[in-house]
């Protein structure tokens, strides 16, 4: 078995970087650290989190392998403001509920259509 720091990236195609940016920093605070003509990282939520958001408008919406990720809350007070401020970041609300009693979890899509998972457990 080798050793890592855990899953780091994920690179979705999009059709804006620069929105796709404005949405994951108003959603997660997440902060560009590399920027090149088609694609823009960002750093966080996590330490070692990045995400890839790079120019590939014939890919967007095509459903691959990948379902959907996840960020697990802190604190599962913040279910509805995470949905508030996905909306509000031009994403949109799939569906929300509970897992079991004080354990929601809420499905949102970002601009493009990718369906983030955010949930506490």
């Amino acid at each position: 078995m080798i050793r890592t720091r855990g899953l780091t990236h994920i690179a979705l195609a999009v059709r804006d970087p620069e929105r796709s940016l404005r949405f994951y920093e108003a959603l997660l605070g997440v902060r560009e650290y590399y920027r090149d003509d088609t694609t823009i990282q960002a750093l966080g939520p996590g330490p070692f989190d990045v995400l890839a958001f790079e120019r590939a408008p014939a890919l967007v919406g095509r459903e691959g392998a990948i379902r959907h990720f996840g960020f697990r809350l802190v604190d599962p007070a913040d279910i509805d403001r995470a949905v508030d401020e996905a909306t509000a970041a031009g994403g949109a609300l799939d569906r929300r509920g509970e897992f079991a009693p004080g354990f929601p979890y809420a499905f949102i899509r970002d601009p493009d259509g990718h369906e983030i998972e955010i949930w506490f457990e």
